[in-house]
């Protein structure tokens, strides 16, 4: 489950400390115009001060929160909010958007499957200013990838725009890497519920439990996400040109859809909890129907058996030749009756 980390209690506002066993810091640079574009890695944050001046586009990613000064010095020199600074080093944070004097700042959360095809929950912390664009991960590896390479090779409005647009590029990619994950989570219940039909096992409620616990996850992050992108797309701060805004609602739509399609497998979880425990009563009813069957065609068997094992003297058919397979005869007669019966009233 996501969980936010969180200062000690009484310490003051804007401590900044790592979390425990962090990765170290990977900074990369990316800058860009219609003409040109460039992208190099970082040895220190003042390696990208001399490029702060002009009229490109220039992006600061720094993967990994294991270095708590890089990110003091990072915010004392584009000035960031130490309140801010705070809120990226206690992950857990819920997606929001923050406006401070000069800049803007976001969290938002990624989700992507590793290499194990474990599903990887990440917050991602944005900030948006005049001249700069900031984001920050826990780790390195990310969804920007896609971002990436249209800035390298200038597809569309990639390099035609500002830093508000590749903020909205990021934000649309972290949206749209949802899709997906649903797409996965969606077939992995198509085969849950035909196995629930079929054979229902206690592995099967373990699987679909996490796949709630998931899909839990997922809504308590795409709910704020919404509430984020919706704000973005009213922001009236002047750091979002008008014509971003466009982009901006088209996310929030994209938004809507995967909030909806989480919703809707939470509904089917519910139902396929339902169909579980449906199953489960109707086979342990098929079993004590069963069971009530051959109950039933022994109850006059052992009567007849215990009428001829009293211990009177005068019993006629025991001193007769023929008395044992007649009493034999009997009780099969009796079964084959009752499992007649039985078939044609529909209860085996």
């Amino acid at each position: 489950m996501l969980r936010s980390r969180y200062h000690a209690p009484g310490a003051p506002p804007g401590t900044l400390a790592s979390p425990p066993q962090a990765s170290k810091p990977v900074l990369t640079l990316i800058e860009y115009d219609r003409e040109t574009f460039e992208e190099r890695a970082l040895d220190t944050i003042d390696d990208a001060l001399p490029s702060r001046d002009g009229a490109r586009v220039r992006w600061i990613n720094v993967a990994g929160l294991g270095d708590a000064d890089l990110l003091r010095r990072l915010g004392e020199r584009f000035g960031l909010h130490p309140l801010a600074l705070e809120d990226v080093l206690h992950v857990g944070q819920r997606p929001k958007l923050e406006a401070y004097s000069d800049h803007l700042f976001m969290v938002t959360w990624m989700m992507y499957f590793d290499d194990d095809r474990q599903l990887v929950f990440e917050q991602v912390s944005m900030f948006l200013g005049k001249g700069f664009l900031i984001t920050v991960l826990e780790d390195p590896g990310d969804v920007f990838e896609p971002v990436r390479e249209r800035l390298r090779h200038g597809r569309g409005f990639a390099r035609s725009r500002g830093h508000d647009y590749l903020a909205y590029a990021l934000l649309d990619a972290v949206v749209d890497q949802v899709f997906p994950v649903l797409e996965s989570l969606g077939e992995s219940l198509e085969q849950l519920e035909d196995e629930l039909l079929e054979r229902p096992t206690r592995g099967c409620l373990l699987e679909l439990h996490d796949l709630k616990r998931t899909l839990l996850q997922l809504r308590r992050t795409a709910w704020p996400q919404r509430d984020l992108l919706n704000a973005l797309s009213r922001d009236d701060t002047g750091l979002i040109d008008r014509g971003t805004h466009v982009f901006l609602r088209d996310c929030y739509d994209h938004a809507i859809r995967s909030l909806e399609m989480i919703e809707g497998y939470r509904e089917l979880t519910a139902g396929l909890n339902d169909l579980y425990l449906s199953s489960v009563s109707h086979r342990t009813n098929e079993i004590i129907r069963v069971l009530t069957v051959v109950t039933t065609i022994f109850i006059p068997l052992t009567f007849i058996a215990g009428v001829y094992g009293m211990n009177f003297d005068i019993m006629p058919e025991l001193r007769q030749p023929w008395g044992y397979f007649a009493c034999v005869g009997l009780m099969a007669t009796i079964a084959g009756g009752l499992l007649v019966v039985f078939r044609k009233k529909g209860w085996i």
